[in-house]
């Protein structure tokens, strides 16, 4: 049996057990083959439109999972189209892809643009690159196996540039600061300012975005992007536009919070001169049993923005600190989890008796309480799932309560 019959006929089989049949099937380069089956069953929920193009060739695992996915690929895609739109009309639209990497993030953006440039010095990556770029039919692009600094340094005008440091060391450790990534971010950012309209870099989610904007200079925006729920990827666009910025005077960038389809965005001070006079408001106790609880989705929670929520939402937070958000009528437009209040108890073992009557499960979250999730569960003596929904948390300053909720959809 050949290789690309191999592949055929086992394109759903366990991976782990088709490695240990690399004896019965001498001409198969079983490697090869692993790296393709795998790497199309991972496609199909993370690139599912590569996974149905026929001809797609597959990285090493550790690559497939370190690449974009296709929303999130999508989302810079969409960021790419606003900021061409500021471009003059005449302008001949040029993308330069620093760090190409397997190109998923190349492959979305490179449509938008009359010339696009894909550059990745890893040769491995580079032709499988080159022939996914074939079967995806980009016509408008030109690639370069070299090293993305000597590019840089050769280019001299483009529109935007994209970059994508690698945040593994040369031990093949995780790194997070943006010193640490390679290329080093902190070195290249007025090089590429310079020379182009706009930079898009992609971060760490780990990193705090406040620490990025005050090592980066030139940001006009942050993006936290989340999928499913799940804070994936930390973009920052940086802006060639002549210093307006002086002493004394506002400075603002634009945050957006994008979780999927939803996407809050606000302006930030950061002239760190000058205080932010926005607060969050506090629930009055009273109204709290007849309300309707948010829990703001996980890019709100990363940017940190409770009080812009607050504001434009009208909600007001259970305590400074709880993260979790009422109103007396349901928004369903509110970025985040719905919850619809059902009962509200202290930790008072009466009431918390009286509460769990005919509930045998639930879905536990806690949020500022002083007990974890499965103290609290052996505490209440409740199995896991159910429609119930219990939010263990500290109301004002020091009353913990215990929120019992329906989720709406």
């Amino acid at each position: 049996m050949e290789t690309s019959e191999f592949i055929r006929q086992h394109a759903n089989d366990d991976v782990r057990a088709l490695a240990l049949m690399g004896k019965r099937f001498p001409k198969v380069d079983l490697p090869y083959a692993l790296d393709q089956i795998r790497g199309r069953q991972l496609a199909r929920t993370k690139l599912p439109t590569w996974a149905n193009t026929e001809g797609i060739v597959y990285p090493p695992h550790l690559n497939m999972e370190q690449c974009s996915s296709e929303p999130t690929a999508l989302y810079k895609q969409d960021i790419v189209r606003r900021l061409l739109r500021k471009l003059p009309t005449e302008n001949n639209s040029t993308l330069i892809d620093l760090t190409g990497g397997l190109g998923v993030d190349f492959s979305y953006m490179s449509m938008l643009f009359n010339n696009a440039l894909y550059v990745e010095r890893n040769k491995q990556l580079y032709d499988i690159a080159l022939q996914n770029f074939e079967c995806l039919k980009l016509n408008n692009i030109t690639t370069e196996n070299k090293d993305s600094i000597d590019v840089l340094h050769r280019l001299s005008s483009v529109s935007i540039f994209f970059l994508d440091p690698a945040r593994r060391n040369s031990n093949g450790e995780k790194v997070v600061s943006m010193a640490d990534c390679e290329p080093n971010v902190l070195e290249l950012c007025d090089e590429m300012v310079k020379k182009s309209r706009f930079t898009i870099i992609k971060l760490s989610p780990m990193l705090d975005w406040h620490s990025v904007v005050a090592q980066l200079k030139h940001v006009i925006e942050v993006h936290i992007v989340s999928v499913k729920n799940e804070c994936k990827e930390l973009l920052v666009v940086l802006g060639n536009h002549k210093k307006e910025e002086q002493d004394g005077k506002e400075q603002t960038i634009k945050i957006f919070c994008a979780n999927d389809n939803d996407v809050f965005y606000y302006d930030e001070n950061i002239n760190y001169s000058q205080k932010c006079t926005l607060q969050q408001p506090i629930i009055d106790k009273n109204t709290l049993q007849t309300s309707y609880l948010y829990e703001p989705n996980a890019s709100i929670m990363k940017a940190g923005c409770f009080a812009q929520l607050s504001e434009t939402y009208h909600v007001a937070a259970i305590s400074n600190n709880s993260h979790l958000f009422v109103s007396p009528v349901l928004l369903s437009k509110f970025p985040g989890r719905k919850f619809r209040i059902t009962h509200i108890c202290t930790l008072n073992k009466k009431e918390i008796r009286r509460a769990l009557t005919n509930i045998t499960q639930a879905n536990i979250a806690v949020r500022n309480f002083p007990m974890g999730v499965e103290d609290l569960k052996k505490r209440l003596k409740l199995h896991d799932g159910g429609t119930n929904y219990i939010f263990a948390t500290t109301y004002g300053e020091k009353e913990h309560v215990l929120i019992f909720s329906k989720k709406e959809v």
